[in-house]
């Protein structure tokens, strides 16, 4: 079975309601579907959504990068995949979100190949999974209406985004905290690196003098600035997770001798897909560490491609951030997963499961 082909369609879908970080503000999905076609008609898909704001890459220079990767793999069998993958990761430096797409479509031939569903290929057998959802940015009011909207659909965690100013960001989670009190619903704060660390220390150190219980902050400050981390770990009690600050396995391994966090958050577009993100979960559970298994707003083909990657390695990813199908109005990619808001169950298709 060899690689015949690769080609790329874009695949476009509204969101419910506008998606705010304070990176970046999102109306529409509109990302990359990658398709190889091998010599038999085996068809293997996969997904990737250019952010320029995290990783860098748009739309033109990730079909620059699938040029490269595509030279560098057709004709080659399927049974060569270690060799595949090397080709693929060394025929472009960073690119993390095109070779992650690459590397979707590859392991849905290989699982179809092996007639599997990618997470029992994977070693995995969890099939029933909770997510969060975002709460994005916004005036206070709405993120409390937001906030009380996903409880009631059954919701029992909230990201919530912050970050364009520290006095505002502790009133949001305050009025979000005091409208849910009594609704035992986890708080997971999102910063995207908007704070320096003091101020970090700052609003944290008031929550919890005001009994308001985190289950983490996320990504406070400069992803570059691990010393900003290291000083956040030591001053506050919230568990630190590190998201920006790591793209590959050397980043997860630097932060992790460090100890400037307490919990990994993988992401195959910033993992460069499937294969280090497995390694970056490996190393995590070596040093005794957990790992949230996020993404970022994507859609179908990618986020069942993370699902599965959070079965097969289900005694180290705690935390599930998998949220992006749920905030899409529509779309019109098939699976057998099933996204009902909070409950994420994967299908039992061969491969990712999805059909154009």
């Amino acid at each position: 079975m060899k690689i015949k082909n690769l080609t790329t369609t874009i695949f476009k879908a509204p969101l419910k309601t506008p998606f705010i970080t304070a990176l970046r503000q999102v109306e529409n999905l509109e990302d990359i579907i990658v398709i190889i076609e091998c010599d038999d008609g085996t068809i293997g898909y996969g997904e990737g959504v250019p952010t320029p704001a995290i990783t860098g890459e748009t739309f033109e220079s990730m079909y620059s990068a699938f040029n490269y990767i595509k030279n560098s793999i057709i004709g080659m069998d399927i049974d060569d995949f270690d060799d595949i993958l090397y080709k693929l990761h060394n025929s472009i430096a960073k690119n993390t979100t095109a070779k992650s797409a690459v590397e979707i479509a590859l392991f849905d031939i290989k699982a179809k190949k092996q007639k599997l569903p990618l997470y029992k290929m994977l070693g995995g057998s969890k099939k029933v999974f909770e997510t969060d959802i975002t709460i994005s940015l916004n005036d206070i009011d709405t993120m409390v209406s937001d906030s009380i909207n996903a409880i009631s659909l059954g919701y029992k965690a909230l990201k919530i985004k912050l970050g364009n100013d520290i006095q505002t960001d502790i009133k949001r989670v305050e009025m979000i905290y005091q409208a849910l009190k009594d609704a035992n619903i986890k708080l997971r704060l999102d910063a995207n690196q908007a704070w320096n660390a003091k101020d970090s220390v700052k609003l944290l150190s008031y929550l919890e003098s005001k009994g308001i219980a985190l289950e983490f902050i996320e990504q406070p400050t400069p992803a570059y600035d691990l010393n900003a981390l290291s000083y956040i770990k030591q001053r506050v009690q919230t568990p630190l997770l590190a998201d920006e600050s790591i793209f590959g396995i050397y980043d997860a391994k630097r932060v992790l001798d460090m100890d400037c966090a307490d919990i990994i958050n993988i992401k195959l577009a910033k993992s460069g897909g499937i294969s280090n993100a497995l390694k970056i979960a490996d190393l995590t559970k070596e040093y005794g560490k957990k790992c949230m298994l996020g993404c970022m707003l994507e859609g179908i083909a990618s986020i069942n491609a993370g699902v599965a990657l959070a079965s097969a390695k289900a005694d180290v990813v705690e935390f599930i951030d998998l949220d992006a199908p749920t905030l899409l109005k529509s779309y019109d990619i098939k699976t057998d997963t099933m996204y009902n808001n909070s409950s994420i169950t994967l299908g039992d298709s061969y491969g990712i499961g999805v059909r154009l």
